[in-house]
């Protein structure tokens, strides 16, 4: 028989910190919104939850990581909004954003879950943080929920395995 994790859709007793860009904040605030209804409704208790906002989506690693470094949390839920615009400078942005984010789940062992929209104008935006392509905020935050538990579980079968 295949031995196989599931992670449950449960954020009681679990602490979250929801890193989010100021920056296109007409998205951002929605997608806050949904993240937190999300936690909410699966468990999570106000007083375990963080929200660290920084001013934009370059920003939003760094936060990431001084965050994801304090051991204060058992999950991370990054939200921010790059829009194309009429420069290279979006490509830039995001790419980094991305990569960045990427790299500290993995070098960390922290659950990341990523809510960064990339969009190619404001009406895409706007469809996502809530309107008919649902609440990208609030997707992140169940990716997460489920993350962390995938990870509890994993980290107690190992520890379990070693004795």
């Amino acid at each position: 028989m295949v031995h196989t994790v599931h992670g449950q859709l449960s954020a009681q007793g679990l602490t979250f910190g929801i890193v989010i860009s100021r920056y296109n904040s007409i998205i951002t605030t929605p997608l806050l919104n949904g993240a937190l209804d999300c936690l909410y409704r699966h468990g999570a208790e106000e007083n375990n939850i963080t929200v660290v906002y920084c001013p934009g989506g370059f920003e939003i690693p760094q936060a990431t990581q001084q965050l994801a470094s304090s051991g204060t949390v058992d999950g991370i839920i990054c939200l921010g909004c790059v829009i194309r615009g009429e420069t290279p400078h979006f490509d830039y942005i995001a790419s980094e954003v991305f990569r960045g984010i990427s790299q500290i789940a993995l070098t960390t062992g922290v659950p990341v879950a990523l809510g960064i929209l990339t969009t190619e104008n404001l009406e895409q935006a706007l469809e996502r943080a809530g309107s008919k392509g649902g609440n990208k905020g609030w997707d992140a935050a169940l990716s997460a929920i489920e993350l962390v538990n995938v990870s509890k579980r994993l980290s107690s079968e190992r520890k379990r395995s070693k004795r």
